[in-house]
């Protein structure tokens, strides 16, 4: 239950996992079912409304969700620069991007990772995956396997082996349209 192929076979048949991050344990799901994501949110007890990070190897596996071209030049520039890296970009959803993912939001927060790991994750399982970190609600995020909640271990369907990237915190928030630091 501890490896990668474990993890992406969770993935494709509906199950939700909990990997490394850059600075905290992370949980993932495929974005575009909504039973797993459902199933994510009903685990860590967060409301759909807050919306979900979405996180890729390549921002070619976030083109599917993301609306990059009603993006000004500037901005969009300074999104490019910060990937890979642990930034975290509020940027505007595309038509398609699923609401369970949105929330209650006309943006979409993506990242794509320099994390080994989770860039192997991201390509094996063919596109990006959810990625909030592995807490129930209000709780302390793990920064290491040790410090994951025994319900959220209970409740997933496969834990990936490995070490964050060691960041004192979980990834930057940036709002792309405003400039703003939301975290």
């Amino acid at each position: 239950m501890n490896d990668i192929a474990n993890s992406l076979a969770a993935l494709r048949n509906g199950g939700v996992i909990a990997y490394p991050t850059e600075g905290v344990w992370g949980l993932g799901c495929d974005p575009r079912d909504e039973a797993a994501v459902l199933r994510l949110l009903a685990l860590k007890q967060r409301d759909v409304a807050k919306g979900l990070i979405l996180i890729a190897s390549d921002e070619a596996q976030l083109a599917p969700f993301i609306d990059l071209a009603s993006l000004a030049e500037t901005p969009l520039a300074e999104v490019r620069a910060s990937w890979p890296g642990p930034n975290t970009w509020i940027v505007p959803a595309s038509t398609d991007a699923p609401r369970w993912i949105t929330g209650a939001h006309d943006g979409i927060a993506v990242r794509v990772t320099a994390h080994p790991l989770v860039r192997a994750l991201c390509d094996g399982f063919g596109g990006a995956l959810v990625s909030t970190s592995a807490n129930i609600a209000s709780e302390p995020s793990p920064r290491t396997r040790d410090e994951l909640d025994p319900r959220i271990v209970e409740g997933v369907d496969a834990v990936t082996d490995g070490e964050t990237l060691g960041r004192a915190q979980p990834s930057t928030i940036r709002d792309a349209r405003s400039g703003m630091t939301l975290r």
